[in-house]
């Protein structure tokens, strides 16, 4: 099986419709959690749009596909975060949760990436699509093996999606200004605590 990941601004990369039942592992981002810090923007229409997709009940690729369109729609500014918010952390990417659905069924969450801040390599429990609000992000993806199979630059305005499995990857910021970019997981992050499956590093 294979990778579904594409950017709307570009090609299809990889496809695939399965689905697979993966468990969480540790906590990823300095997390937020609804309620314990203020959120200045409002994501209404984009939740709106999330559900629309989620609704459609298809597989894991399809679903994070047509949730990348819902956010290229309604891709927000980084002032969806507070002025503290924006600041981030010093030590590690730092992590918002401006939504989480009800039923579990996703989750919405702003991150903010200092210069030279970077996540591990790892993969993931489920889909996820990210749209870059400010800065560049810089992406490295691998194979099982932990082969360097490609980079990309994602940069403000663009919106990219993936499925596991196969998603093995690390984003950085190797820019010079703070980097915010808004993530959708299609699960509960407040319930387990992470996106990540494995780290690999």
């Amino acid at each position: 099986m294979s990778l579904a990941r594409w950017t709307l601004n570009g090609t299809t990369q990889f496809a695939n419709e399965e689905d697979d039942d993966m468990a969480g592992t540790v906590l990823q981002h300095v997390i937020t959690p609804p309620g314990g810090g203020s959120v200045a923007g409002s994501t209404d229409d984009l939740v709106a749009g999330v559900r629309q997709a989620i609704g459609t009940r298809a597989g894991w690729a399809r679903t994070a596909e047509l949730v990348a369109g819902q956010l290229r729609a309604y891709l927000p500014d980084p002032d969806l975060l507070t002025p503290e918010q924006q600041l981030g952390h010093p030590d590690r990417p730092a992590g918002h949760v401006l939504h989480a659905e009800p039923d579990g069924t996703f989750s919405i969450l702003g991150l903010v990436w200092r210069p030279g801040q970077s996540t591990r390599i790892h993969d993931h429990i489920t889909w996820c699509v990210v749209g870059v609000l400010q800065g560049v992000e810089h992406e490295d993806l691998y194979d099982v093996d932990l082969n360097l199979i490609g980079t990309r630059e994602n940069h403000v305005g663009e919106v990219s999606g993936f499925a596991p499995p196969g998603d093995i990857h690390r984003i950085r910021n190797t820019g010079t200004r703070t980097a915010i970019s808004l993530h959708i997981y299609g699960t509960d992050i407040t319930r387990i605590g992470s996106s990540a499956r494995r780290y690999y590093n």
